[in-house]
């Protein structure tokens, strides 16, 4: 038997560690780049999309802070305060949380079951004359599911009043 030499392992491994170490800094730095992405969509730039929901004292209490900035604006609409233009579809209320009220002004067709003691967020701009102007109105309701009765009857505008007398108005 012939002796074979054995293959040199250091010519083997070192060939071969750099490129080991030449990965592992690049691999750290894809994560720290990743990860600082990651957190930047997650936490940057949040507040600047962030959209307050306010009561009306809230709102006032602001100050000029709140002019021209989007907030959400919630609270009870006072009744006697709907005023309701089907042709321009234009409608204008106030909306109260028990200590201040504020003029909100909405374009475009409310939903259905906004009428006046209803509870409403409306989404837009505080203004410099005191008017709130919507861009979007929702209505606050209950969710609690009932079931109809024979004593509600089959036709649907019966339905629809139960659904009004159970709402708490």
């Amino acid at each position: 038997m012939t002796a074979t030499p054995a293959p040199d392992m250091d010519s083997t491994s070192s060939s071969s560690a750099p490129r080991r170490r030449s990965r592992r800094p690049a691999a750290i730095a894809a994560f720290v780049v990743v990860a600082g992405a990651l957190g930047y969509l997650m936490y940057g730039g949040v507040e600047e999309n962030l959209v307050y929901f306010l009561t009306p004292n809230e709102l006032v209490a602001k100050g000029e802070k709140a002019i021209d900035r989007p907030v959400r604006l919630g609270g009870q609409v006072v009744p006697g305060s709907v005023q309701w233009n089907a042709d321009a579809l234009d409608l204008r209320f106030r909306v109260t949380d028990g200590a201040k009220e504020i003029l909100v002004h909405s374009t475009g067709a409310p939903p259905q079951m906004f009428r006046a003691g209803i509870g409403v967020v409306v989404e837009g701009k505080y203004g410099r004359g005191g008017v709130f102007e919507s861009h979007s109105l929702m209505v606050k309701h209950s969710n609690e599911y009932r079931a109809p009765t024979k004593a509600d009857g089959d036709h649907p505008a019966r339905l629809d009043k139960t659904l009004i007398r159970s709402s708490g108005a």
